[in-house]
């Protein structure tokens, strides 16, 4: 007799599969604490460097990336519009004189100390395999901190 379907070990979500992969080429803990800050950073100033560009192609590409966040998690979706909208509020803040310099400045600086916590690590950042990657980055953070705050998790 053949197992129902209901007993079959649940296929894994394609957040949690993604997240799985980004972590394998993160496991070295100073490329982690590196990413932690530094995909922040790239975040704000890619926001920054787009908002110079024109503010409405910045608006535009924070709700472009949300609709690919929605077909992964609306929890993480939400998450990303607060996270996306406090960044946007700060390039607002840098003032049109500020934005641009500040925002090459720190996606140089942000770039950098990927790849020197990717030489640590031994590996290749994820995105050179999928570009999405580029979009897990800031997940794999929120997760981390996430599991960081909560008492009695390991990570």
């Amino acid at each position: 007799m053949d197992t129902p379907a209901h007993d079959a070990a649940p296929t894994p979500r394609r957040i949690d599969q993604l997240l799985a992969h980004y972590g394998q080429s993160h496991q070295h803990p100073t490329n982690e604490a590196i990413h932690l800050v530094a995909i922040p950073v790239i975040m704000f100033s890619l926001l920054g460097l787009i908002h110079s560009l024109h503010p409405a192609a910045a608006y535009l590409f924070m709700a472009a990336s949300l609709v690919y966040y929605v077909r992964l998690s609306l929890g993480f979706t939400l998450l990303m519009a607060v996270v996306s909208a406090l960044a946007l509020a700060g390039v607002e803040a840098l003032g049109p004189e500020r934005r641009l310099p500040v925002s090459v400045a720190l996606f140089v600086g942000g770039w950098i100390g990927q790849f020197i916590g990717h030489r640590l690590e031994g590996r290749k950042p994820s995105f050179f395999e999928d570009i999405q990657y580029l979009w897990v980055g800031p997940l794999f953070v929120l997760t981390r901190l996430g599991a960081r705050l909560r008492p009695g998790t390991d990570t």
